[in-house]
């Protein structure tokens, strides 16, 4: 490629690099993003999942026991009786996507890392026993759907960014105007329901029998996740997409000046 051409495409890019309207950016824990004047850092944050009492039902039905798999934590109580009355498990965010305008922020995605290990001893409700681990959850706001890494017995093995459940609604805000400082999203992702494909994984990792799978199919609502997550916003000392632009007309220029010389 002549020097002149090299010019003319450093000139196309940096000439749209001033026309963009937005960008897709992620943002991951411990990084930071720099796009269109601004300086994105210090995600925190985390998500925690609510399991439904119609979920902690069947679980207790089939002698299922719950356990975190870190960095997550799952709290639980019982009853006198050892049933579980409430579990949640609280995942720490490790990252966020969006889009960004230069003015405002839409977030379109979080994923969280680490979550809980269920296990069941064979009795009426399953064969041989097994257990289901679901870790890593991927919230597509976008889609309204929540994706996950399984880990099953009984052969189902690991599935990467398993379609888990669907999301029915979602409350609070996803979209932010950007000012200088710590900008704190509060959201709840409610009536989480299951996929059929999810559903057959977790009755074979689980090893259910007919009765279990009764079971489990009673449950319409999986949960809730509630999620509080902040980032630190800062105006950046890079050039506005105005001056790319500019950039790029004197590129253009000189490679204008550059074919008249060899001319």
């Amino acid at each position: 490629m002549k020097f002149a051409s090299k010019i003319l495409v450093a000139a196309v890019a940096l000439a749209a690099a001033g026309m963009a309207n937005a960008a897709s950016l992620t943002l991951n824990a411990g990084g930071s993003v720099t796009d269109q004047g601004w300086t994105v850092s210090n995600l925190t944050g985390s998500g925690t999942l609510t399991f439904s009492t119609t979920l902690i039902g069947a679980l207790n039905a089939g002698g299922v026991q719950v356990a975190q798999v870190d960095p997550a934590v799952v709290t639980s109580t019982k009853r006198t009786n050892g049933k579980y009355s409430t579990i949640s498990a609280a995942a720490p965010v490790t990252s966020l996507s969006g889009s960004f305008d230069g003015t405002t922020v839409s977030v379109l995605g979080v994923s969280t890392a680490g979550g809980a290990l269920q296990t069941a001893e064979a009795d009426d409700f399953t064969t041989t026993g097994g257990s289901l681990a679901i870790t890593n959850l991927r919230v597509d706001l976008t889609a309204k759907k929540v994706y996950a890494t399984l880990v099953g017995a009984n052969g189902v093995g690991t599935v990467n960014d398993l379609y888990l459940w669907d999301i029915t609604t979602i409350s609070g805000a996803t979209t932010f105007t950007a000012t200088e400082g710590t900008i704190t999203s509060v959201n709840e992702l409610t009536g989480l329901k299951i996929n059929a494909n999810a559903f057959s994984l977790f009755s074979q990792a689980l090893g259910l029998t007919q009765a279990g799978n009764d079971a489990l199919a009673t449950v319409t609502d999986f949960g809730k996740i509630s999620s509080s997550i902040s980032v630190t916003a800062a105006v950046a000392a890079v050039p506005e997409p105005s001056t790319y632009a500019l950039m790029g007309v004197g590129l253009v220029g000189i490679a204008a000046a550059a074919r008249r010389r060899a001319k």
